[in-house]
């Protein structure tokens, strides 16, 4: 499993998971290294040469299919990059300099400071009447003032997952508020077994889990100011601070949230996970487990899951503008076999373009057609628009002092909403 491609729907937008301009990453993994190659001639005897970044995916033939996909194109010849490491700041880096990826993809599409610096090509004509096929929520997380900067290529998701025997067993049905999620989480540890596990670092992407759940967003509804800074999510951070005392939590396990294995190998009776670890999972336990969004927190609260995808993306400032973008029209709008393909055999995935969703087999019956429905029904992009990485890092350091040091909830989020404030008069000025 690769860190990176979690990112997206974990980090609450964090300047990592934004790919904020500022970051000053190394040129380990080809930046900055040899000629452009947007400007270097075609191996392939095309006229146009394209180079094409993706971040290295942890599930297994998603690099020969990528290439595959490339190598099917008869417009131009696409080099395909695949980047190990931390992508988003390798990303970040290649962006400032002359070596720029002509097309790339990007988590949640581009960031608001991709766009205001003019990094990012304007993909509006190339997505064109098509726009209306795929995600709604997902293109207007790529949009800004109307105009759309990023395709979305596959849907991940997030999951309670929890084993049907052990619950069944306990006598317990399957949590649908977090009163029920600690009550059952308490009753499932064993000496040998957590009873949820959420990350190893005892917090993970709950945060956004928690916002949600909690019927609260990052902004007021006019975007002007923080949308979190309310009673009912204080509680809500308090009440899963007191979770994280408690014993039942997992807070070791032999991977991270991210992975399925904890809840595979039998480390917790319940983790919060992703959707791309279902494969993995079934393998091990067959049909003996369930999965749920996160249930409801406190009197307003009602049961949610948060959603991401990552967004191909064309370069502005790149040798062949033109060309790139016709090339992601072909790739992640036209080409709907190859995203029936990415979505279904390398992990487990929802398409972009919902129509296309009755063609993936993994989501047809069982967990996988649960999942999909949870999709629908209380699923929520991740992050806006205009949450910055400066946001989210603030964000972030906040919730862990809450957490893990007790710290006063409506304090230390105050001090985040000022951040909130200047920020979008920053993003919107």
């Amino acid at each position: 499993m690769n860190l990176t491609r979690r990112n997206l729907i974990t980090m609450a937008g964090s300047a990592v998971a934004a790919g904020a301009l500022s970051a000053c990453g190394s040129n380990k993994g080809g930046i900055g290294e040899g000629s452009s190659p947007s400007a270097s001639g075609s191996a392939a005897g095309n006229a146009v040469s394209l180079t094409q970044w993706y971040h290295e995916y942890g599930e297994a033939g998603t690099q020969d299919a990528v290439k595959k996909y490339a190598a099917g194109y008869d417009k131009a010849s696409v080099q395909v990059k695949w980047n190990a490491g931390d992508y988003a700041k390798l990303l970040s880096a290649a962006l400032l300099t002359k070596n720029i990826p002509d097309v790339f993809e990007s988590e949640m599409g581009p960031s608001i400071d991709m766009i205001k610096a003019g990094q990012v090509a304007d993909l509006t004509d190339a997505i064109g009447e098509a726009k209306s096929r795929f995600n709604p929520e997902l293109i207007e997380r790529m949009s800004y003032e109307g105009k759309i900067y990023g395709i979305p290529q596959v849907v991940d998701m997030h999951l309670l997952y929890y084993r049907r025997s052990l619950l069944e067993k306990a006598g317990l049905q399957p949590p649908k508020t977090f009163t029920e999620l600690v009550a059952a989480a308490n009753k499932l540890k064993t000496k040998d077994m957590g009873g949820l596990f959420v990350g190893n670092d005892g917090i993970g992407p709950i945060p956004t889990a928690l916002l949600y759940a909690s019927g609260n967003d990052w902004f007021d509804e006019g975007r002007t100011k923080a949308g979190f800074l309310d009673a009912s999510f204080y509680k809500a951070l308090t009440d899963f601070r007191d979770l994280f005392n408690s014993g039942a939590l997992l807070q070791s396990a032999s991977k991270d949230w991210f992975d399925g294995s904890p809840f595979a190998n039998e480390e917790t009776a319940m983790q919060w996970g992703g959707l791309w670890s279902m494969t993995d999972i079934q393998k091990t336990l067959g049909d003996d487990f369930g999965v749920l969004p996160f249930p409801a927190v406190g009197d307003k609260g009602k049961q949610a899951t948060m959603f991401g995808a990552f967004g191909a993306c064309v370069a502005a400032k790149g040798a062949n503008v033109e060309a790139a973008k016709e090339y992601v029209k072909w790739l992640w709008v036209d080409q709907t076999d190859h995203q029936v393909d990415f979505a279904n055999n390398y992990g487990t995935h929802v398409p972009a373009q919902g129509e296309l969703a009755p063609k993936c087999t993994k989501l047809a019956e069982g967990a996988g057609a649960d999942a999909a429905k949870i999709l629908a029904d209380f699923g929520k992009p991740a992050s806006d628009i205009l949450w910055s990485g400066a946001m989210g890092d603030a964000f972030n350091a906040a919730v862990s002092n809450i957490i893990k040091k007790k710290a006063d909830p409506a304090k230390e989020l105050a001090a985040v909403g000022s951040r909130v404030t200047a920020e979008l008069k920053r993003v919107k000025g």
